[in-house]
């Protein structure tokens, strides 16, 4: 397990939120990226929170990252995978932005009930939770190496 680091470049920064936003760019430029990463979020603009969030892969996409496709595993129960294409294209919908949510050795199943409570909470709720996960994922990734 790797400690945080004071520092990260933007590519490695871009490789751990699933690419170059705007969140990239300013975490690459403070101390402590991954321990700052809520604060930096925190002080953004809605807009590019989105972008951030929408960097990520939905889950249980076709087209993942090599590690987002090992963090999302491969159970692939044609059931679940359906509806959690469905609920998931049901999230966009009704909040404007991606689906965000630390996977890491949860099954789809777990995922399809988080998804499910999810959906139920407000907007402000889902963004803030949404961004916060958003980094519990990068400094998992960053550690978990």
């Amino acid at each position: 397990m790797r400690e945080l680091p004071r520092k990260l470049s933007v590519e490695e920064l871009a490789e751990l939120f699933e690419g170059r936003t705007r969140l990239v760019d300013r975490l690459a430029e403070v101390e402590d990226p991954l321990g700052q990463g809520n604060d930096v979020l925190a002080a953004m603009s809605e807009e590019e929170k989105l972008e951030a969030l929408d960097a990520h892969p939905a889950i249980g996409a076709r087209r993942l990252s090599a590690r987002s496709a090992a963090e999302q595993g491969s159970d692939a129960d044609p059931t679940i995978l359906s509806e959690l294409a469905y609920l998931n294209r049901v999230y966009e919908e009704k909040f404007g932005f991606r689906f965000v949510v630390f996977v890491h050795g949860r099954s789809k199943r777990e995922i399809l009930e988080v998804l499910r409570e999810r959906i139920a909470r407000t907007p402000e709720d889902e963004l803030d939770t949404g961004c916060r996960e958003l980094v519990a994922i990068a400094r998992d990734r960053w550690t978990g190496v």
